[in-house]
């Protein structure tokens, strides 16, 4: 059973998904955070398919150990839009999966717009 916490999260992740669906021309931005990291990951929802994913535990960036939790989200965002645009996902929407707009979710967001993503 889930905490309190994550029943509301949950909740407010049913809301967004009746909202916000991928498609093949403007696939889905999903992220997940933990406590320790955090997941981001394209997906097209017609196809039920994974186009690009990638997180804090990648080679490139698990190197990068001094860097505090914010600065390591706003790298996998670079870092998604980077593989986003080698398969030319130009444009994608935006799936707080449920977390609040705030921290580690809006340094994402800011870093994959600054690789060159729009949303």
């Amino acid at each position: 059973m889930p905490s309190p916490k994550e029943q509301i999260r949950l909740r407010r992740k049913s809301s967004i998904r009746k909202r916000v669906h991928g498609t093949t021309e403007r696939p889905r931005l999903s992220v997940f955070r933990s406590a320790k990291h955090i997941y981001a990951q394209v997906i097209d929802d017609s196809t039920s398919a994974t186009l690009v994913a990638s997180s804090s535990l990648i080679k490139e960036l698990a190197s990068e150990s001094e860097k505090t939790k914010r600065e390591l989200a706003e790298l996998v965002g670079s870092a998604i839009a980077k593989a986003c645009l080698a398969k030319g996902i130009t444009k994608v929407v935006f799936d707080r999966n449920g977390y609040i707009y705030h921290g580690r979710v809006k340094a994402l967001a800011d870093g994959a717009r600054a690789g060159g993503l729009d949303f």
